[in-house]
């Protein structure tokens, strides 16, 4: 399957990929010496418990979505954006009545090991990982589950990922990204809405996301207006599907780069055991895990770290970043934190957030990532293909490509 080379806007490389690449070995100086170093009001927290303390105090350290988020939605207000209020319980409250964890290994599993199958099979012997199996895979998957199908002559993975770059990836406020969003955030809203009152109109409501977001409406159920059923599934959209291809071809590299690794991960697919494959996937993403860090502004004067030595005020307004990659390698709660060790306990791993905005489809992602690489883990001979195209190579924060062959 030959990918496609419009779903990224940006060209292979660029300095974002070099500083992600040196992230780590920073990471591990200023742990050492600098824990939380500060320019100006910008400032780092570098270390595990710092890291932690910062994403529980969610009063103190206030996400700073919302802005960008109203720019997709309409204004309409989505949770991700929200401090913990009423307003925030009950939007929550409501996408838990429709989005069960019983459907991952009922309807989601299934599918995923499915279309992946189909995926390696159809490559016959070769295959880009990051287009034509796990994106293909996870926007096939959660389009049907959610019930967002392709705008009319567009491509969704197209508008979900420049959403996201625009939403997670755009730093710089880069004004031609921009100008896309403009045309592609006002079409999707009116897309979902149209597919909402087709549902409607039909009085066949369906059983994915939208259509029990449907029968709650009907109900009278609070939560299930027509603005915010599509603010929640757009939402979705913009903030699941576009992250596997970022984080699975960069896990897939890194069992590429250990040979023992990568021979242990492929015979625990083999056995179906899945608990010890997903393992191998988290802790090869903990080495390259999706982002160094993730925002946070300080809604009031505070100090991290109070009675340490790197005990530090963060003025109120100050930009805070909490370096989630540098935590998982926090040798102070990490054991051996160099070391590649699949059987790590869960509180090592911070791949999703923590506290109030982990990240909402977790149980989705913990269960679902590993089975989309497992079909492949399965063949004999994985390696990689020769030269270049064989590493990952990335698009800023995006992986771009990475090809295997296997027998």
């Amino acid at each position: 399957m030959p990918r496609d080379e419009n779903i990224l806007r940006q060209k292979a490389g660029g300095p974002m990929v070099w500083l992600m690449a040196l992230a780590p070995l920073v990471f591990r100086l200023l742990r050492a010496v600098w824990p939380i170093p500060h320019f100006g009001k910008t400032f780092v927290v570098t270390r595990y418990d710092d890291v932690r303390a910062v994403f529980l105090d969610d009063r103190t350290y206030r996400v700073p979505y919302r802005e960008k988020l109203d720019v997709i939605m309409g204004g309409q207000p989505f949770f991700l954006g929200m401090d913990d209020t009423a307003d925030y319980r009950r939007d929550t409250g409501a996408m838990r009545q429709v989005v069960l964890r019983s459907d991952v290994p009922t309807l989601l599993a299934p599918d995923v090991e499915r279309l992946a199958q189909d995926a390696v099979d159809k490559g016959n012997g070769q295959l880009e990982v990051v287009d034509s199996l796990v994106r293909h895979v996870t926007f096939k998957v959660f389009g049907k589950y959610f019930g967002i199908t392709d705008p009319p002559g567009e491509d969704l993975r197209v508008w979900a990922t420049r959403l996201f770059e625009f939403q997670f990836a755009d730093a710089g406020n880069d004004p031609a990204l921009r100008s896309e969003v403009d045309h592609i955030a006002p079409a999707l809203c009116a897309h979902v809405l149209a597919l909402i009152e087709a549902r409607l109109q039909s009085g066949m409501f369906g059983d994915d996301v939208l259509g029990r977001c449907l029968t709650m409406q009907a109900k009278g159920e609070i939560g299930f207006s027509d603005d915010q059923i599509r603010t929640a599934l757009i939402g979705f959209m913009v903030g699941g599907p576009p992250q596997p291809p970022m984080v699975l071809p960069q896990a897939l590299e890194q069992l590429l780069r250990r040979p023992d690794a990568l021979a242990q991960a492929q015979q625990a697919a083999r056995d179906g055991d899945d608990a010890l494959l997903a393992g191998f996937v988290f802790e090869a993403m903990r080495f390259d895990p999706l982002a160094p860090a993730l925002p946070r502004v300080a809604t009031q004067k505070s100090v991290i770290a109070v009675g340490t030595r790197h005990m530090t005020t963060i003025p109120s307004g100050a930009n805070v970043y909490a370096a989630f990659s540098s935590a998982m390698m926090d040798e102070r709660r990490i054991p051996s934190p160099l070391q590649f060790n699949p059987r790590r306990q869960p509180h090592e791993y911070i791949h999703f957030g923590h506290g109030l905005h982990t990240c909402f489809g977790i149980h989705m992602n913990q269960a679902l990532l590993p089975l989309m690489l497992k079909p492949l883990l399965k063949r004999s001979g994985l390696r990689r293909a020769p030269g270049r195209p064989g590493h990952l190579s990335k698009s800023g924060a995006f992986s771009n490509a990475i090809n295997v062959l296997y027998d």
